[in-house]
C-alpha cells in the first residue's frame, strides 16, 4: 500500500464493511480499531519530545500532500495518530494507504 496515493472520495462512497476493513488491517503491524470498526490508530515511541514533534512534522507534510489527514495527539516521547475518513463517518482506503505510507515514514528515520 505504500506505493499508493489517496484519491478523492466519490460523492456517494460510503465506509468500507467490517470484513474488507479488517483485512486491510492485517496488513499494518501496530495499528488497531478503536470505536468499533470507525477509526484506526497506532501509538509511535520515540527517544524524547523534539523526535516526537519532528515525527509529526514529517507526517503532517505526507498528510497534507496526500489531502487526507489524521488527528494528532502527541507528547513528551509518544505520537498517537488515528485515522477515519470524516466525509462518511468511517474507514475508506484511503485511511489504510496513509497509515502504511506513515509507517514508511517512521521506518525510514
Amino acid at each position: 500500500m505504500t506505493e499508493r496515493r489517496c484519491a478523492p472520495c466519490a460523492d456517494d462512497a460510503v465506509p468500507l464493511a467490517p470484513d474488507a476493513a479488517s483485512c486491510l488491517l492485517q496488513q499494518l503491524a501496530g495499528w488497531s480499531f478503536v470505536e468499533g470498526e470507525k477509526i484506526i490508530e497506532r501509538r509511535y515511541r520515540f527517544p524524547d519530545f523534539a523526535a516526537a514533534l519532528a515525527f509529526v512534522n514529517q507526517v503532517g507534510a505526507l498528510a497534507e500532500s496526500e489531502g487526507h489527514h489524521p488527528d494528532f495527539s502527541f507528547g513528551w516521547g509518544y505520537v498517537t495518530l488515528s485515522l477515519h475518513t470524516h466525509s462518511i463517518g468511517g474507514l475508506h482506503e484511503n485511511d489504510f494507504i496513509l497509515a502504511a505510507r506513515i509507517d514508511a515514514l517512521n521506518a525510514s528515520r
